[in-house]
């Protein structure tokens, strides 16, 4: 037990200074931090928004929403597939999307199980659900198909929708350039977004409120501007608010979509001023050059979120698979343009129902209290085991601070966030890792009372107690495991220190002190121990 070959020695020993080094930044100022050589760790331990400041909303989404998309995903779907039945196109009628169904007709009831036949395989099979289906189609009335989403197949698109809205507020924003952001969901339609050091959230609150839901459609010149005065739209086209001023008619079919985007930059126009270039992905940019190669000399509309931003002409094809949007842009707006379509548009719209703002005076007397509580921990905790123990009391209080050290280290290189609960589990780490060493110096006492020698004293004392530390502290990261797989933010901060105590504990209450005190007993061979 007490024997230690040189290359464990020298691998202790690094670990050590490898945790001092990964470490080391925290101690100094970001300024400080970032003028460190960079063959050097500088990356310091982030802080959550408890304890550096930041903002906090919580975000909702209207389920009707995610319906009200599905019924027009499927109105296309339909459309589609009906014109493509082997045996020839099923001709239809009074095709509805009214009392949240999607309904149509069949005109030639020789042609209804074809139609029906091919609607069904269009429904998607539901993961877990033996034989259920997201979409279910009955035949009524003898000619009409009516398909209705089934209560299964709503709550698999709202888990869907919700999901990818969370991967796109992370893009959102991670291209602000924030540090650490939180983002979680909470219920089945709230997501949670917390920014450290975002002290005010109306920019944040802009980006995310908007769906961003690109789309380029063709202006319908054929329109009476007195019927549209009046708020009424040819067949087949829609009334838009335009950004440039006055209603905008487009055709209600979209030639492409921004789902072929594949990235967008701020960029200047043929004038110089602020603009967004657009590219699309190869089945994108094909669609884009038949499209404008098919319309030229006609205008055609650039929509976000159901508002023309530009009506330009097509004076020539564009076949390169990219293109420009201007407009009366600065170069703030123009980036944020250029953010909102890099991230991709929302599944669903969300609205703001909790907003709150942490100062930073408040989070920095967070940091202050909780760095006091773990000094006074540190130095109680020390004063006893010194009086209690002795010189392995001593080594007890080196392991104890070699221990917080290596916390902040692995903290700051595995790139985790530290929030209140998390100090509130450093202070605990601190009093739990001295009980290994209660333990080990209680055996070797023990050892000592019943007559043993110096040496198996405190080879039993350390080997006896070793496999009790083992057994309580794999139940504690059992217990901080579970904490982390199904606690909130706060619980998973406590969870995330804990196990990381708990670990770093082990390694200095158990092998670090070991090797000191087997050090101490090859040089100086004491005859008795004062313990």
């Amino acid at each position: 037990m007490l024997d230690f070959p040189p290359w464990k020695i020298w691998t202790i020993i690094g670990t050590i200074v490898l945790g001092f080094l990964f470490a080391a930044p925290n101690f100094v100022s970001e300024r400080q931090a970032a003028a460190i050589p960079s063959f050097l760790p500088s990356k310091q331990l982030s802080l959550g928004l408890d304890l550096r400041g930041g903002s906090h909303l919580m975000l909702e989404a209207d389920t009707n929403d995610v319906r009200k998309a599905k019924l027009e995903s499927l109105e296309e779907t339909v459309r589609s597939e009906l014109r493509q039945v082997e045996g020839g196109a099923v001709a239809f009628t009074d095709m509805s999307t009214a009392g949240g169904n999607l309904s149509l007709i069949v005109t030639d009831p020789t042609r209804l199980d074809a139609a029906v036949e091919a609607l069904r395989k269009v429904t998607r099979p539901l993961s877990g659900l033996s034989g259920a289906r997201d979409v279910e189609v009955n035949v009524v009335d003898g000619n009409k198909i009516v398909m209705t989403e089934t209560d299964a197949g709503v709550a698999q698109s709202i888990d869907n929708a919700m999901a990818q809205a969370v991967e796109v507020i992370r893009k959102r924003i991670d291209e602000l350039g924030t540090r650490e952001p939180t983002i979680v969901r909470q219920g089945s339609n709230r997501i949670v977004v917390q920014v450290p050091g975002l002290q005010d959230p109306s920019a944040l609150k802009a980006l995310l409120g908007k769906t961003a839901k690109l789309e380029f459609k063709l202006v319908d010149v054929t329109a009476d501007p007195a019927e549209v005065a009046q708020g009424r739209a040819p067949p087949g086209s829609q009334i838009l608010a335009s950004l440039e001023g006055g209603p905008v008619v487009v055709k209600r079919r979209a030639i492409i979509s921004g789902d072929q985007l594949v990235d967008s930059q701020v960029s200047s126009d043929q004038n110089g001023a602020p603009a967004v270039s657009f590219r699309f992905d190869s089945t994108g940019g094909r669609r884009f050059a038949q499209a404008t190669q098919e319309n030229v000399g006609k205008p055609f509309a650039i929509i976000l979120d159901n508002k023309v931003i530009s009506a330009p002409n097509i004076n020539e094809p564009i076949l390169g698979g990219s293109g420009i949007i201007s407009g009366s842009y600065t170069t703030a707006t123009a980036n944020e343009l250029a953010i909102l379509l890099r991230s991709g548009k929302l599944p669903v719209e969300l609205k703001v129902v909790e907003e709150r703002t942490v100062g930073p005076d408040l989070g920095a007397d967070s940091v202050r209290a909780g760095t006091i509580a773990a000094i006074v921990a540190v130095l109680a905790v020390s004063i006893l085991m010194i009086a209690t123990y002795g010189r392995f009391g001593v080594y007890a209080v080196i392991a104890l601070v070699i221990n917080v050290v290596l916390i902040l280290g692995v903290m700051s290189v595995g790139g985790f966030t530290l929030t209140l609960p998390g100090i509130a589990g450093m202070v605990l780490t601190i009093g739990a890792a001295v009980d290994a060493n209660v333990l080990i110096n209680e055996r070797i006492r023990e050892e000592q009372r019943k007559g043993r020698g110096v040496i198996p004293s405190v080879e039993v004392g350390f080997r006896d107690a070793t496999r009790t530390i083992w057994d309580a502290n794999s139940l504690n990261i059992i217990v901080a495991i579970i904490m982390f797989a199904f606690g909130s933010g706060p619980v998973k901060g406590f969870a995330v220190v804990l196990s990381i105590g708990i670990a770093t504990s082990v390694f200095t209450a158990v092998t670090v002190v070991r090797l000191m005190v087997s050090r101490w007993l090859a040089k100086g061979r004491p005859a008795a121990l004062s313990i």
